[in-house]
């Protein structure tokens, strides 16, 4: 697995891409991509990996992602399973504002969306209660050709203009910068540490994955990813526990725990503060409280 610098198929006729996808799961690798990407998850859950940092995702959700910036959908594990019958679906739009599309956006009516855009290089998740708007907005592009189609598009950013400052899915400003080995390194670690946090994992395995010795991965994963090997392992076993805290299924905090990588409650909930600023109980409290008043 590497970051691969995916190629998105462009017609000829067209400068805004609307594609509709079904599938098993979410494509597997990390990549990235000139194009900025607009993805709406109809169906499907799981980790959003982009740059550095880890969202939970789940259905009826959008998220921009910016170009050039490195990013996986990772669907759940149940979708892996051998008989999975579990699909997603997902609605995405790629567009490129510094090829084709630059004579629209240096028109002077168009400066407010320019500069919004350059703006959301981190990018960004839509608010809940904006989602059906822009939803619809997208299925209307998709469905729509020639000056239609940039028609709703516009819709689309003068909509996401308007609903102010949005917070970014990544800390990093600005798109980091991979050579092909670095990416391909970067992304076995990531992959080597999501397949495996369930379990004791030690430094000296994952640093075998880079090809390194643990001294210099600890100071190469810091360099490239701003966080210890220590802090990105407990941000996946910290992300893992609250969607199984969040799904209901569990016998207890503690069964969790432990599921999630973790050799004792004590510690577990030392991290998980640490991470979320909560307590479990309270971060389940809370969530039961948004779900009610939503």
């Amino acid at each position: 697995m590497k970051v691969l610098q995916f190629t998105i198929p462009v017609p000829a006729n067209q400068t805004i891409i609307a594609q509709q996808e079904v599938l098993p799961y979410f494509y597997p690798h990390l990549h990235r991509h000139e194009e900025i990407q607009l993805t709406w998850v109809q169906k499907g859950e799981g980790t959003l990996v982009v740059d550095n940092n880890m969202h939970i995702f789940g259905s009826n959700e959008i998220f921009w992602l910016g170009a050039n910036q490195p990013h996986l959908f990772k669907s759940d594990p149940s979708y892996f399973l051998p008989k999975s019958k579990k699909t997603i679906s997902a609605l995405n739009i790629f567009f490129n504002p510094s090829k084709a599309l630059v004579p629209l956006f240096d028109l002077p009516e168009m400066k407010s969306l320019k500069k919004f855009i350059m703006q959301q290089t981190s990018g960004f998740q839509i608010p809940q209660q904006h989602v059906g708007e822009i939803a619809n907005l997208m299925v209307k592009a998709h469905n729509s050709k020639g000056p239609d189609k940039v028609v709703h598009f516009i819709e689309i950013l003068r909509s996401l203009l308007g609903y102010g400052k949005l917070p970014p899915l990544s800390s990093f400003t600005q798109p980091q910068q991979y050579s092909e080995h670095e990416g391909m390194r970067i992304a076995s670690i990531y992959n080597y540490i999501m397949q495996h946090y369930d379990k004791a994992v030690a430094l000296e395995d994952v640093a075998k994955q880079a090809h390194m010795t643990p001294q210099a991965f600890c100071r190469y994963f810091k360099k490239h990813t701003r966080h210890t090997f220590v802090s990105f392992l407990n941000e996946v076993r910290i992300n893992e526990a609250c969607k199984q805290l969040t799904d209901g299924a569990y016998d207890s905090i503690s069964t969790i725990a432990y599921r999630c990588g973790f050799n004792s409650i004590t510690n577990f909930n030392r991290v998980f503060k640490s991470v979320t600023s909560l307590s479990p109980s309270e971060y389940v409290n809370n969530f039961y409280q948004n779900v009610e008043q939503s």
